[in-house]
């Protein structure tokens, strides 16, 4: 038996009511706001805090974020607590008794109605990008029984409740890499454990990346053989950069260098000290400095000691265009160095971590795809 369609314009809540908060200032509201949803549960503020017209929501709607589209987020009002209830204007309202809410919610985060979704998104950049709710409005969604709903939203929430604990786990484990360093070698701020200090260019190479011109600049020297490893490549791997977004072609190999699989690279503008050892040989322009030392143990424990003092080091950076440090602050930092063998010995624990992380991932992504095909069926096929 097909599913029947409908479109969301029939329970978009169009004509809500509004309220200006700053007319009651001894009043307190349950606010829904974006920040609020990224926070984790609505703000309970009094009236004038809030601001401007705001518009009344009720338990049970279903609140779909317009801005920012790329981001899902879709949220179920719950109850008043004696309040009353308002919304930003960054969100679509849906109202119906023909939906369950979290059904609702499911479908408006799901990647059948997210493709749809951003089809209906205007503006330039990231911040600026607005969904228009009257296209948004002609989008259908599939109307089962009730029961059924409410089958689908608990099945989904399950899935998704394994996805969560996967990524919790995973994020202990990232933690897990300091946790170690401190037991090991204790505080390396103010070096606990009084390990001889030396300064970090001593314990291997220091040198900047090289890219004689940019490359945004000279189309020739893209799109070849050799990974161009970039800040934001370095800032958004987990330790170990793995991917790359460019590469460079012969003629930009030969104005750059390649590094060596098993080098540090260490950001030295905009992202300020983010780190990530190469899993290949690689390019990268001046705002990365590669570290080699003569043992990738030493590299390993580095790599740890920075992220200690990546937020200082993020400080005390000059802002000029953007921040910057330079290649002499590294290679003075006053490093502790302990043994080589207690560095082999925290290098091996670091690796028997990362092949428990790997493992998680791996789940994670089974997880993720499953969750995928539950969503496909639901909201395509049916269950």
């Amino acid at each position: 038996m097909s599913i029947p369609m409908i479109k969301l314009e029939t329970i978009m809540a169009s004509r809500i009511g509004t309220v200006d908060p700053a007319l009651f200032p001894d009043e307190q509201f349950d606010l829904y706001s974006i920040p609020a949803f990224d926070r984790g549960a609505p703000d309970i503020a009094p009236g004038n805090s809030i601001g401007s017209t705001k518009q009344i929501v009720a338990p049970g709607d279903v609140l779909l974020s317009r801005i920012v589209p790329h981001i899902r987020r879709a949220w179920v009002v719950g109850n008043t607590n004696g309040r009353r209830i308002i919304a930003s204007s960054e969100w679509i309202v849906f109202r119906s008794k023909k939906f369950d809410p979290e059904y609702l919610r499911n479908f408006l985060v799901s990647n059948p109605f997210h493709q749809e979704f951003m089809r209906t998104v205007s503006g330039v950049g990231g911040s600026l990008l607005r969904a228009r709710p009257a296209y948004v409005a002609n989008i259908s969604i599939p109307l089962p029984p009730l029961p059924e709903q409410k089958l689908i939203a608990a099945i989904l929430d399950k899935a998704d409740e394994l996805r969560v604990k996967r990524r919790a786990a995973i994020a202990k484990l990232d933690e897990l890499g300091q946790a170690i360093f401190l037991e090991m070698f204790g505080d390396p701020i103010n070096n606990s454990q009084g390990l001889q200090l030396q300064p970090l260019g001593s314990l291997g190479s220091l040198d900047r990346g090289v890219s004689k011109h940019r490359p945004r600049n000279d189309p020739e020297l893209l799109n070849g053989p050799y990974p161009l490893i970039q800040t934001g490549d370095v800032a958004n791997c987990d330790g170990y950069i793995r991917n790359y977004s460019s590469t460079f072609s012969e003629s930009g190999l030969r104005q750059s260098k390649l590094w060596p699989v098993g080098s540090l690279c260490i950001t030295i503008a905009a992202n300020i000290a983010k780190t990530g050892i190469l899993q290949f040989d690689a390019c990268f322009p001046d705002s990365v400095v590669g570290f080699n030392a003569k043992k990738q143990a030493t590299t390993e424990y580095v790599r740890i000691w920075l992220s200690f003092l990546q937020a200082s080091l993020e400080e005390r950076a000059p802002e000029s265009a953007q921040k910057n440090i330079n290649l002499e602050i590294l290679r003075n930092l006053m490093i502790p160095v302990p043994s080589m063998m207690m560095q082999q010995n925290f290098a091996n624990k670091i690796a028997f971590l990362e092949k428990m992380k790997s493992s998680q991932k791996t789940s994670l992504a089974q997880f993720d795809d499953l969750f995928s095909s539950l969503q496909h069926k639901a909201f395509k096929d049916g269950l």
